[in-house]
């Protein structure tokens, strides 16, 4: 009850959607405070005989802080209760007909249903309990003291009571219960696509190491083998070469052990050379075979190894998506290079498929292929486009810079 205090003021349904819906509790609020407000001072005078400024008093007290309920309900819960036993201690002061109801007037028990409802949908078990307590003790408390001739209908209030506690408490552990796995959801899908994008991180980070572990075994065998080549070397020069050498097989070393890290068991099919722009007309040619109009413009530029293993990879992946989303669907793949050959451009165009499929090759796609094309083409600088198309195909546009100066 402490903590549910001593956080910030909150109305009831106030993180609904709707607008009508985080209006309803002060609305129904405002018709009960309205409607019981002048019914209760018109009863507890005309039937009972209760003199006017009390009589005014009490209905202020039991009715005016149903609004407070909308924002504080257990607060609101203290002052109707205090001012309700208090009711019924004054009414026990006064004569009255044996037909009225005692220790709670219908106005004060139509009040307190409404607002065990708003404690119900705000506190929890534990407090809803002790409120529900309180009303059976205060009702065998009038027990005691119930006048000669009336019957007392304290156990109508409190089998109210009690169910308006249990069916408002239930509902708003429901509602409990259905949001946090709401959350869960959305938490799962998050680590999801980050556990997704560090797994195609990984995946080119082992490409990118065959790429530079071969440039290293180039630049070692050719330090180990320039004295041989070379004629009369000088000897710091041949010295210098020796160096050369031995530092690039100790980075050889480390390239080694960062692959141990990155490499895992299931990953031992990757010590295959890495495809690059010539491998790409026999992808061409597979997927052809397969059954897809495919046309296929090359591009015989000499491109770095990184890029060229880059522009594979997307072309595979489009390729892939295409047979799984657009089956038949007319297919241009086209490599080409910029007049000043600052950058190559990939692009694959697909149109339509003859036939909608009548259902997917795949259900529930992992998504790892957006991914990894966006990855690697963040990784060597370059931009990278993709989108359905208006006749009802996708385009897949990347430009790869190819010179130093745009890979930084």
């Amino acid at each position: 009850m402490t903590s549910a205090e001593e956080e910030p003021p909150r109305a009831l349904f106030a993180g609904a959607s709707r607008r009508w819906v985080r209006l309803l509790p002060w609305g129904v609020a405002f018709v009960l405070c309205v409607a019981l407000l002048p019914t209760t001072i018109q009863v507890l005078t005309a039937d009972y005989g209760l003199n006017s400024g009390i009589a005014s008093a009490l209905a202020v007290a039991q009715a005016a802080p149903l609004l407070l309920a909308v924002v504080r309900p257990l607060r609101a819960w203290c002052v109707i209760f205090v001012a309700d036993v208090a009711g019924a201690l004054v009414l026990r002061t006064v004569d009255f007909e044996e037909r009225l109801l005692w220790p709670f007037t219908p106005m004060v028990i139509v009040g307190y249903v409404g607002l065990c409802i708003a404690l119900g949908l705000r506190e929890p078990r534990r407090t809803l309990l002790l409120v529900w307590l309180a009303t059976v003790g205060a009702g065998i408390g009038a027990g005691f003291v119930v006048p000669d001739g009336t019957n007392s209908n304290s156990t109508v209030l409190t089998v109210l009571s009690g169910i308006a506690l249990l069916m408002a408490g239930a509902l708003r552990e429901r509602y409990e219960v259905q949001r946090r796995l709401a959350e869960q959801e959305t938490i799962s899908e998050d680590e999801r696509g980050r556990r997704m994008l560090l797994e195609e991180r990984a995946r080119i980070a082992r490409e990118l190491h065959d790429v530079v572990a071969h440039h290293m075994s180039v630049i070692t065998v050719q330090a180990d083998t320039a004295e041989y080549r070379l004629d009369r070397l000088p000897p710091d020069v041949r010295e210098e070469f020796t160096s050369i050498a031995a530092t690039a097989r100790e980075s050889l070393g480390e390239m080694r052990r960062l692959l141990g890290v990155l490499r895992n068991e299931e990953a031992h099919g990757e010590l295959a050379p890495q495809p690059d722009l010539t491998r790409i007309g026999q992808l061409v040619e597979a997927t052809a075979r397969a059954g897809m109009p495919v046309e296929f413009t090359p591009c015989d530029a000499d491109v770095p190894e990184a890029v060229g293993l880059s522009a594979y990879r997307i072309v595979q992946e489009a390729l892939a998506n295409v047979v799984r989303h657009a089956p038949g669907a007319p297919t241009r793949v086209s490599l080409s290079v910029s007049e000043g050959g600052a950058r190559l451009t990939v692009l694959v165009v697909n149109g339509p498929p003859p036939e909608p499929p009548a259902a997917p090759l795949e259900v529930g796609g992992t998504g790892h292929g957006l991914v990894g094309m966006r990855e690697r083409v963040r990784i060597i600088g370059g931009s990278l486009d993709v989108g359905p198309l208006p006749d009802g195909g996708f385009r897949v546009a990347a430009r790869l810079p190819l010179t130093e100066r745009d890979f930084t």
